[in-house]
């Protein structure tokens, strides 16, 4: 008989000791859009002081980032047993649940699958825009697809139609929210795609967010 698996939002108390004990690394650069979602969610449940971030470069071979996560993918948070947790939706999880559960995701049921949908809904939309922006960077003008381009930009356009129609409260930091603005932030910054003016009704929310979350401008790129 298989054993009952334990609650994802409900860390052991060896694991919460373990984390409060020594320090995690998470394994991200200051731009990744990913990366910045699990330094917010950090900085509001104040769990930075208990983490070291150590930049990856997912192309370079020798990175032992892709011994951390095969997939070569950040963010990467490592604990100090050395256990490894990607991507950036199973830590703001695991923060939550190690800060108490309920801050960021509500604690079960159907509004706890919800917030996760549009997490991912909003992730969706920094993936289409990373996609645009590699192939850019990683095909030679000849070789760039518009049927490939146009692909992405459409999940981007719905994507954001189906969050200008039902938009999170800006003045409530959850994974929803977190995973929202760091999605426009991106998009703002590389220009993969021109949203703001079809959409003004999220850039209002994206400036009422940065206003009542301290954090989304902290953990802004270098140079920004």
């Amino acid at each position: 008989m298989q054993a009952p698996l334990s609650s994802p939002q409900s860390p052991t108390s060896q694991e919460i000791a373990a984390a409060a004990s020594g320090r995690m690394i998470m394994r991200t650069t200051l731009t990744s859009p990913f990366g910045r979602k699990a330094r917010i969610a950090a900085d509001v449940l104040e769990l930075s002081g208990r983490i070291d971030i150590v930049p990856a470069d997912t192309r370079d071979e020798s990175d032992d980032l892709r011994e951390m996560n095969p997939l070569g993918k950040m963010p990467c948070l490592v604990l100090t047993d050395g256990t490894t947790l990607y991507d950036s939706r199973v830590i703001l999880d695991y923060f939550d649940a190690l800060s108490g559960g309920g801050r960021l995701l509500p604690p079960g049921g159907l509004p706890r699958h919800v917030a996760m949908t549009r997490a991912t809904l909003a992730d969706g939309i920094a993936d289409a825009a990373l996609l645009m922006v590699y192939e850019g960077r990683f095909r030679e003008p000849h070789q760039a697809s518009d049927v490939w381009m146009s692909h992405q930009r459409g999940k981007i356009s719905r994507g954001l139609a189906a969050f200008a129609a039902d938009l999170p409260n800006p003045e409530v930091t959850d994974v929803v929210s977190i995973s929202l603005a760091c999605a426009l932030g991106y998009l703002d910054w590389r220009q993969p795609y021109d949203w703001r003016e079809p959409f003004p009704r999220i850039a209002a929310w994206l400036e009422a967010f940065a206003a009542a979350e301290p954090a989304f401008a902290a953990t802004q790129r270098p140079g920004a």
